[in-house]
């Protein structure tokens, strides 16, 4: 018979996390990062790998420490979809990298665009790839030029250190920092110190899993804060004093959650004591044991924002911080600084859409070129995989305009061109089922020929897998790639489909319609076909996520 002693003794698993004392790791990614620093790789890829070829590697950096530096195995070409989850990681591998650029806030100038595209052309076979988080990523990269290509970055002041890997990865910032005539606030400053303080600090290259920043005081809230790990947003006291509202636990993939606002009003220069304290949390009291709940979104929706905000103030900053407001509504319905707008000094800056992000070194060598001829040395990436340059006098815009459009950089693109995204997808990427880029593309041709008149808002977001790489619970439109049936009763590339998602006034997660999925092949028809329905049934000003919500399930399939 047992006793209320036995009953008991039976503790729940622990988390992992440090805080409660769970040094022990509990899973493979943890046990390495215990091993070794991920930060201390660089000086064997410098010293070995790059001398000793691929075959030098070390298993647990090709697979785990090299993350650190940006750099991920891509995938062996012709490996179908139906393979991706059952072969070894071993099998998925080629002997080729793609190495992720970080471009903290989206700035460069001209020598650094240059510096990428030369690298691009160099070691990459021309390839460049802008993504949805301000960065620039290349593929076909060896191991044996990774030395020369880091000498070139960091000759113009860039980097890939903690570009990917458990660490804090690249910043965002609105493009239009300092320069916005409706700004909040310019967080270029808050941005740089976080920056020089803290990525590539040991205190926090060993983060449960990987830890998204935005600080931005962009009235179009274009950095989507809502969906980072931890943000920064510009407000204004009611007395006239500017400084950010916090939010923390936003994130997608496969468990979404939007961020929560901790209350507090953070003045610019606080901004770096209370990112170094939010990361602390995190790396202490975050979920080790299970990679799936190592975000810290999971801690922040088991804690809630109150008791959140209480370890932060009382264990991290030991100060309280003041209440603050939230953030104004945002600026109009499209957060991506696509046109021609006026800057604060009476100059332009020109927002353009390159196709779904794809570019190459040609292409961001004739950028640069343009950007310069028209008296700009500053260009931007934004996080909807574009690209602005700034500073452009005004009887100069309008042939920056002509010279874009003419090399197929739109400034005054088709909805569908504007407002489509995709990730990597399979060319490229070991977790990838389905083509994402060039399908995406010739969705953008196909819609653009048959609805040539539509004119309102809508994001299509095409992503090759479930992780949301391309945020497709957040789009009008969100397309997760799967193997899918076709009418043959053939297994052929396909997504199931989110209808209705959005960020801002009314932030939502896409619907799901039960069983609704599409071929790859079909995907014009059906998106032709709900754009369509949208169109006739809608309502004065009323946006494609409040129509979804009304609409019958048969115009949504």
């Amino acid at each position: 018979m047992s006793t209320p002693a036995s009953r008991h003794h039976k503790r729940p698993r622990g988390e992992g996390q440090w805080a409660l004392g769970y040094r022990e790791p509990l899973n493979k990614n943890e046990e390495n990062k215990k091993n070794d620093d991920g930060l201390n790789v660089r000086q064997r890829i410098i010293d070995i790998y790059s001398k000793g070829g691929f075959d030098s590697i070390d298993p647990a950096d090709l697979r785990g420490r090299m993350r650190w530096y940006g750099l991920y195995t891509q995938r062996k070409p012709g490996i179908d979809g139906g393979k991706t989850a059952i072969l070894e990681p071993e099998e998925l591998d080629d002997r080729y990298f793609m190495l992720r650029v970080r471009i903290d806030g989206g700035q460069l100038d001209l020598r650094q665009l240059r510096a990428i595209a030369d690298i691009s052309n160099l070691y990459g076979r021309g390839t460049a790839d802008l993504t949805d988080r301000q960065n620039i990523q290349l593929h076909w990269i060896e191991i044996e030029s990774v030395p020369d290509i880091w000498e070139r970055l960091e000759a113009v002041g860039l980097s890939t250190t903690e570009a990917c890997g458990d660490t804090p990865r690249v910043i965002l910032g609105c493009p239009l920092a300092g320069i916005d005539t409706d700004e909040v606030i310019d967080a270029t400053e808050q941005i740089q110190e976080v920056y020089d303080r803290f990525i590539g600090d040991p205190a926090f290259s060993n983060l449960p899993r990987k830890f998204k920043t935005a600080i931005s005081g962009c009235p179009a809230h274009c950095t989507v804060h809502e969906i980072n790990d931890v943000a920064f947003v510009g407000v204004e006291l009611p007395g006239g004093e500017k400084g950010y509202d916090l939010w923390v636990g936003g994130g997608l993939s496969t468990n979404p959650m939007f961020g929560k606002r901790i209350g507090v009003f953070v003045r610019p220069d606080q901004v770096g004591e209370v990112w170094a304290g939010v990361a602390g949390i995190f790396r202490d009291y975050g979920y080790r044991r299970l990679r799936h709940r190592a975000r810290i979104k999971f801690l922040v929706n088991d804690w809630g924002p109150e008791k959140f905000r209480e370890v932060l103030e009382t264990e991290y900053l030991k100060e309280p911080l003041p209440d603050g407001p939230a953030p104004a509504q945002p600026r109009g319905s499209r957060r991506d600084h696509v046109g021609v707008f006026p800057q604060q000094d009476g100059n332009f800056y020109v927002g353009f859409a390159p196709r779904v992000g794809r570019l190459d070194g040609d292409k961001l060598h004739l950028v640069a070129d343009i950007a310069e001829r028209h008296g700009s040395g500053r260009v931007r990436t934004t996080v909807e995989q574009k690209m602005v340059i700034l500073d452009v006098a005004p009887d100069r815009v309008e042939s920056l305009v002509a010279e874009l459009e003419a090399n197929d950089l739109q400034v005054n693109p088709s909805t569908f061109r504007r407002q489509t995204m995709a990730c990597t997808g399979i060319e490229y990427c070991k977790l990838a089922i389905v083509e994402t880029k060039a399908t995406a593309s010739d969705l953008v041709d196909e819609l653009e020929r048959r609805l040539p008149g539509f004119q309102e808002p809508l994001t299509i977001n095409v992503n090759g897998c479930p992780n949301s790489c391309a945020r497709i619970q957040v789009a009008d439109i969100g397309l997760k790639g799967q193997l899918v049936v076709d009418d043959n009763g053939d297994q052929v590339e396909g997504f199931q489909i989110h209808l209705g998602g959005s960020l801002g006034v009314n932030s939502g997660f896409g619907r799901k319609v039960r069983g609704l999925k599409t071929t790859a092949a079909a995907l014009p028809d059906y998106v032709e076909r709900v754009v369509t329905h949208y169109d006739t049934q809608k309502k004065e000003g009323e946006s494609f996520a409040d129509w979804v919500q009304r609409a019958d399930e048969a115009d949504l399939r």
